[in-house]
């Protein structure tokens, strides 16, 4: 497996973020209030599962970040790297709209910033971080030996112009 590490990141974040999302005891009444009954309409089903997962962003986060390390163990950087960030950032903006409403509502952004750090969610986010961040130094190690090989093949190939022309 290809960037073992990273993709060790990306399961650990993706745990926390379900674990975090899935601890809300709304989702289990709302899974049976709009998703179970609707189960033999596919076409309703399948609009009433998006906008369930747009609901609850932190867990379709935590699903794109295990996305990306899924891309991450296939070689495919780039892809993955983008999942995993997006994942991420969809649930930093989703916290960033929980904090600026609480910043509102109560004064202070301490009230929501503090049961945050010591969540699941919060730790996810930061493992998710570190995934995103450690694949982009691969990716530009990668890039830097894919130039250097260019090159030397390049020269070779000059090099061997020259010699069969003389």
């Amino acid at each position: 497996m290809k960037h073992r590490d990273a993709v060790a990141l990306c399961v650990v974040s993706s745990a926390f973020l379900l674990a975090g999302a899935l601890t809300e005891p709304q989702i289990g009444e709302l899974v049976q209030q709009y998703l179970l009954p609707f189960v033999d309409q596919p076409v309703t089903f399948a609009v009433n599962v998006i906008l369930f997962g747009l609901a609850f962003t932190t867990a379709f986060g935590g699903v794109l970040v295990l996305l990306g390390g899924w891309y991450f163990s296939r070689g495919k950087v780039p892809r993955g790297r983008f999942l995993v960030g997006l994942g991420v950032g969809l649930t930093s903006l989703t916290l960033a709209n929980k904090l600026a409403y609480a910043t509102l509502a109560r004064g202070t952004p301490l009230a929501f910033l503090i049961p945050l750090a010591t969540s699941l969610t919060g730790v996810g986010i930061l493992i998710g971080v570190m995934a995103h961040t450690t694949m982009g130094q691969y990716a530009l190690l990668l890039k830097k030996h894919a130039r250097v090989a260019w090159r030397r093949w390049r020269r070779a190939r000059r090099t061997g112009r020259r010699v069969s022309r003389s």
